[in-house]
């Protein structure tokens, strides 16, 4: 969702406001993964 909404056009600020449990450091994990599943590498979530 985070990828996506970013793709589209949104801020990090946007995102950020409209979603207040969110943090810096989650969307840029979330960016990091992306861009690992674009080149084609996995790596494990944290439980």
């Amino acid at each position: 969702m985070i990828v996506e909404a970013l793709a589209a056009g949104r801020s990090v600020d946007d995102l950020l406001r409209d979603f207040p449990y969110l943090e810096g450091q989650d969307i840029r994990e979330a960016l990091a993964y992306a861009a690992n599943l674009a080149q084609g590498r996995e790596f494990p979530l944290a439980s």
